[in-house]
């Protein structure tokens, strides 16, 4: 049976102390919700738009990129447009040409977006990393925020490296391959360490 989010909380402060203070500041993990099937191109479209940029500079570009479109992200209306559209808005020549051959891949059935609720994450990954531009850290963030995956393990997120480093007082951020192994422990609840790891960062005062 699935653990509830208190319960999440708890098992991840038994595993590791170190996380008490975030836990008792926070609280339970974010409840997760998956999107309807509709609506995970427009997601993963958005997940292009925010690579590598500040959290307002995305959100102010994807704005940008809904005005183009008349508010509805679909591979279509994507479709309709060209890298040279997307780059006035304010995309780079890799994500615009990311965004266009995503739509052109699931509009073709190459990426089965429809499928994706019913395959396992490493299938997933493989599935929306043909399209050049996608890497893991894309893949990722839409296996937690659009799949509602309760066991991903973004080791390549600036922020969740940074947390954990954080709340273990390191002096340096620890690297991707060390902090994949020390997940380990937390297999099946890795999602929401990540969401604790965010959660320092931002009461990086308190710690």
């Amino acid at each position: 049976m699935a653990l509830r989010r208190h319960e999440i909380a708890e098992y991840i402060v038994a595993r590791d102390p170190a996380f008490a203070a975030v836990v008792a500041t926070i609280g339970p993990p974010p409840a997760r919700a998956r999107v309807r099937v509709d609506d995970r191109f427009s997601h993963l479209a958005r997940s292009i738009t925010h690579q590598l940029l500040a959290i307002k500079a995305a959100m102010t570009i994807h704005g940008r990129v809904l005005e183009l479109v008349g508010g509805d992200v679909t591979p279509a209306s994507v479709l309709a447009l060209s890298v040279a559209d997307l780059r006035a808005v304010g995309l780079s020549n890799t994500k615009a040409e990311a965004m266009i051959q995503l739509a052109d891949y699931v509009d073709s059935g190459r990426v089965r977006i429809a499928r994706h609720g019913y395959m396992d994450d490493a299938d997933v990954v493989a599935d929306v990393t043909q399209v050049r531009g996608i890497g893991p850290w894309t893949a990722h963030m839409y296996l937690m925020f659009t799949l509602a995956r309760h066991d991903v393990w973004p080791t390549g997120d600036f922020g969740v490296r940074h947390g954990w480093s954080v709340i273990h007082g390191l002096d340096e951020n620890v690297g991707e391959a060390e902090l994949a192994r020390l997940g380990e422990p937390f297999v099946g609840v890795r999602s929401a360490v990540a969401d604790y790891c965010w959660a320092a960062v931002d009461e990086v005062s308190w710690l």
